[in-house]
């Protein structure tokens, strides 16, 4: 009766573990940006080059569990374009997106995007919007 007592005391422990996900706290992994999004909010063909038509996503992946609020500061010649914020609780790998478009397209020039997780910068991503020939 001995290792069947052992086999289920391990087999408890690794469904405790599985089920508590990997034990880190929320944290950001990577940020995207493109084009599209695929179904899981990834961005779909990265590109940091753009048309003034284009809808412009970026994708804030996370990993670990825990709650918080994901936020972006997308810029463009030292103005605040917009600052959208999400709260988001997630258990294990996720990914948060945000998109900015304009209705009557973006001027050329370079742009950035900053990333948030509960107000503390994650990183910045540079992009260019540029004419098409």
């Amino acid at each position: 009766m001995r290792p069947f007592k052992l086999q289920l005391t391990l087999t408890l422990l690794f469904a405790y573990l599985v089920g508590c996900g990997s034990g880190q706290a929320l944290r950001v992994t990577s940020i995207q940006l493109g084009r599209s999004l695929n179904a899981d909010s990834t961005v779909a063909g990265h590109t940091t080059r753009f048309a003034p038509g284009d809808r412009v996503y970026v994708s804030v992946l996370t990993a670990g569990a825990g709650s918080g609020t994901i936020g972006v500061r997308w810029m463009y010649a030292g103005r605040v374009l917009g600052e959208p914020k999400k709260q988001v609780s997630y258990r294990d790998v996720a990914a948060t997106e945000f998109q900015l478009q304009s209705a009557g397209g973006f001027p050329p020039g370079d742009y950035t995007v900053e990333a948030f997780l509960d107000e503390q910068s994650v990183g910045t991503r540079e992009f260019r919007v540029e004419k098409q020939p």
